[in-house]
C-alpha cells in the first residue's frame, strides 16, 4: 500500500482536467513515442467529444517512481455531480484544478465542498497560465478565501500549490520559477497524498462506487478495497441496502492499468478494482467475505431538482425514424439507466404511456435523451419542472449560485433580466475588460435564461451555475412572452406559404419539412398563439406570371437544439424527439380541443 495513491481530479467545467490527464499519461510512458495521439483521450464517449465536457467519471492509472497512482477523472458540470459524489469515496486526495484567468467558479465551490466533506487531502492546481489574461496571484487568494468560507481544516487551508499549463504538459511549484514538465506535480502527489489505509490481513471488504457492464460477464462492480484482498473463485456475500445478504462468487478481478483494465490473480487493500460475477450488485452495496460484516458507508447522493415526463410518441409522424416506440421499451431503457446513475429517479404516472423522470438538472436529463435518440428511441417530453420541498409547512425551492461574465455595455440588460427572474445580486466587479456578476437565483429561473441573456448580449455573455441549497419560494417568474405559430393540417412546409407568413414571426423549419396538425412551426410576434397552414402551395393557372416567384428569399429558420427546445416550451406543449429530428407540438393537436381546454371544458375527439 505504500506504493499506491488514489487521487481524484475535480474542477469546474472546461478548466482543463482531461487535458492535464492526457499529459500525465504521456509523461509516464503510457503511449509509445511514435503513437498517434488525440486530445482528451479520457473523453471516450461521443457526446463528451462533441460537447467538450466530461459526463462520466473514469478511472485510469500511471506509475511514477515505482508508485502506482490511480487517477479518477470526474465531470465538471454540476448536473453530473452524482458522478463526483460517489467516486470521491475511492480517493484519498484530490487535485483541485482552477483556471488561472476565470478563478473559482460555481462548480469549483460545489466539488470542493464535497472533497472537504470527504476529508480528502488537497493539492491546488492553477491551470491555463498561458492565457494572456491569467492572474495566478489573485486566483490563489480567491481559492484560499473559498476554503475559509467552506470551513476547511488547517491542513487543507495550507494545501500545496502547483502552477500549470495543462495543454502543454508544463508545471512549476513557484509562481516566479521556470517551467518544467509534470515532475513537480507527480512528486507533490507522492509527498502530500497519503497511501490508502486498511488492514490487509482482515477479511475482504469493498464498497461498490461505480458499475460497468458487458455482454460476457454482465454487471461488474467497481470500488476501492477497504480490507483484505480479492481473488477469482472467492465465495463472498453481497450486502444490500435493505439488509439482505446474497451469496455469490467472484469470477474475475481486474485493476486499472493505463487506459484499460488488466486481469490480475488478486488485488490488495487500498487498490481500485473491477469485480465480475455478482449480477445483483448495485451502487452503494458492499461485497464482503463475511456474512456479518459491517457495510462500507456510502455517500448520500443529493436529491434531484428537476423532473419531466417521458411519454410514448403518439404524433402523426411517429414511427418514421425510430426503432423503439412502445412504453415497454421506454420503461426498460430508463430503469437500466438508473442502475448506473444514482442521481436519476424514475417513477410511474397515472398514464401507462408516461414515466416521470427526475434528475440533477436540465443538462443531466438532456444527455440521457440524446443517448436514447442515438439508440433508436422515439419519445415525447413535457416541460421541465422544478421539484419543491415542504419544510415545516414552508414551500422551499432549489437555488443556484450563478456567475455571468458580460461586456460592460450589456450589463444593464443582464441586470434587468436577473431582476425579473428573482435573482439576488451578490457582487458585481470589473474583471479584465468585462464585468463579472455573482447572483443567487432560483433554479427554475435559469430555465430559458441562458438563451435570453445570449440574445440580449449578442452572444457574448458566459453563464455558469451550480446548486446552492434551498430557500423559501421566491414567487412567480414571468413565462415566455411570445405566442407560437401552430400548423393547421398535415403536409409539407412550402416556400410560398412561408414567404407569405414571414411577417407573422420566426419559423423553426425549412421548406420541405413534414408537418402535422398541432405542430409548433414558429414563434409568433404577439403573445397569443396563431393557427396557420405552412403547407399551402400556390395555385397553378394557365396565366403567364413574372419570374418573381423564383427569387423568393426566406430568412434562415431558427433551429432549436434539444436543450433550447426543452427550455422554450410551455406547460401545454411537448418536445417530440426522434433519431433524426426534434419537433415542438401542442399536447392537444386539434384546435377545438385546445379552445375547450382553455375554457375548462372536457376535451372531445
Amino acid at each position: 500500500m505504500k506504493n499506491l495513491r488514489n487521487i481524484a481530479i475535480i474542477a469546474h467545467v472546461d478548466h482543463g482536467k482531461t487535458t492535464l490527464v492526457d499529459h500525465m499519461l504521456r509523461q509516464t510512458g503510457v503511449f509509445r513515442s511514435n503513437e498517434a495521439l488525440k486530445d482528451c483521450v479520457m473523453d471516450s464517449n461521443d457526446l463528451e467529444r462533441e460537447r467538450g465536457i466530461t459526463i462520466l467519471a473514469k478511472n485510469t492509472s500511471v506509475t511514477w517512481r515505482d508508485t502506482k497512482i490511480n487517477i479518477i477523472d470526474t465531470p465538471g458540470h454540476h448536473d453530473f455531480g452524482g458522478e463526483v459524489e460517489r467516486v470521491l469515496a475511492m480517493a484519498d486526495g484530490a487535485l483541485v484544478l482552477v483556471d488561472g484567468a476565470d478563478g473559482p467558479m460555481p462548480q469549483t465551490r460545489y466539488v470542493l465542498q464535497k472533497a472537504l466533506a470527504s476529508g480528502l487531502e488537497l493539492i491546488l492546481v492553477i491551470n491555463k497560465l498561458d492565457r494572456p489574461e491569467a492572474r495566478p496571484v489573485e486566483v490563489l487568494d480567491e481559492l484560499q478565501y473559498l476554503l475559509l468560507e467552506l470551513e476547511a481544516h488547517d491542513r487543507q487551508l495550507h494545501a500545496p500549490v502547483v502552477y500549470a499549463i495543462g495543454r502543454s504538459g508544463k508545471a512549476k511549484i513557484n509562481a516566479d520559477g521556470e517551467w518544467g514538465d509534470l515532475t513537480c506535480l507527480f512528486d507533490t502527489i507522492l509527498e502530500h497524498v497519503p497511501a490508502p489505509g486498511g488492514d490487509e490481513n482482515s477479511p475482504f471488504l469493498m464498497g461498490v462506487s461505480s458499475l460497468d457492464y458487458n455482454d460476457y460477464v454482465g454487471r461488474m462492480a467497481i470500488g476501492k478495497v477497504s480490507a483484505g484482498k480479492a481473488e477469482p473463485d472467492m465465495e463472498v456475500f453481497l450486502l444490500k441496502h435493505d439488509g439482505k445478504r446474497i451469496p455469490g462468487k467472484i469470477v474475475k478481478v481486474e485493476t486499472f492499468s493505463n487506459l484499460g483494465r488488466t486481469m490480475v490473480p488478486s488485488v490488495g487493500t487500498g487498490d481500485i478494482c473491477c469485480i465480475a460475477g455478482l449480477p445483483d450488485c448495485d451502487l452503494g452495496d458492499t461485497i464482503s467475505l463475511s456474512r456479518s460484516a459491517e457495510p462500507v458507508p456510502f455517500t448520500a447522493i443529493d436529491a434531484p431538482t428537476v423532473a419531466m415526463n417521458f411519454i410514448v410518441n403518439d404524433s402523426p409522424l411517429s414511427g418514421k425514424d425510430g426503432e423503439f416506440l412502445t412504453s415497454n421499451f421506454l420503461r426498460d431503457r430508463l430503469m437500466r439507466e438508473t442502475l448506473s446513475d444514482p442521481a436519476l429517479l424514475v417513477e410511474p404516472t397515472e398514464s401507462p404511456d408516461s414515466l416521470r423522470v427526475k434528475g440533477r438538472g436540465l443538462l443531466h436529463l438532456s444527455i440521457l435523451i440524446e443517448k436514447m435518440r442515438r439508440e433508436g428511441f422515439e419519445l415525447q417530453l413535457s416541460r421541465p419542472e422544478i421539484i419543491f420541498r415542504d419544510v415545516d409547512g414552508v414551500k422551499m425551492e432549489p437555488m443556484e449560485r450563478a456567475e455571468i461574465t458580460v461586456d460592460a455595455e450589456y450589463l444593464g440588460k443582464v441586470m434587468e433580466l436577473l431582476g425579473t427572474r428573482r435573482g439576488e445580486i451578490l457582487n458585481v466587479e470589473p474583471r479584465q475588460n468585462q464585468m463579472h456578476v455573482l447572483v443567487r437565483i432560483p433554479t427554475r429561473a435559469l430555465i430559458g435564461l441562458h438563451g435570453r441573456i445570449l440574445s440580449a448580449t449578442r452572444g457574448t455573455a458566459v453563464l455558469t451555475s451550480a446548486l446552492d441549497g434551498f430557500a423559501e419560494f421566491k414567487g412567480e417568474i414571468p413565462d415566455r412572452l411570445a405566442g407560437v405559430i401552430v400548423q393547421q393540417e398535415i403536409g409539407e412546409a412550402a416556400t410560398y406559404a412561408l414567404d407569405n407568413l414571414k411577417t407573422r414571426g420566426t419559423f423553426f423549419l425549412a421548406p420541405g419539412t413534414p408537418v402535422y396538425e398541432g405542430m409548433v412551426v414558429g414563434e409568433h410576434v404577439h403573445e397569443r398563439d396563431i393557427v396557420v397552414n405552412v403547407g399551402r402551395k400556390k395555385k397553378l393557372t394557365n396565366m403567364r406570371s413574372s419570374t418573381a416567384d423564383a427569387m423568393i428569399v426566406l430568412s434562415q429558420p431558427k433551429i432549436l437544439s434539444l436543450e433550447e427546445a426543452l427550455e422554450y416550451i410551455k406547460g401545454d406543449e411537448l418536445v417530440e424527439v426522434t433519431p433524426k429530428v426534434i419537433r415542438l407540438r401542442k399536447k392537444l393537436l386539434k384546435e377545438h380541443q385546445r379552445k375547450r381546454a382553455e375554457q375548462g371544458l372536457p376535451a372531445r375527439a
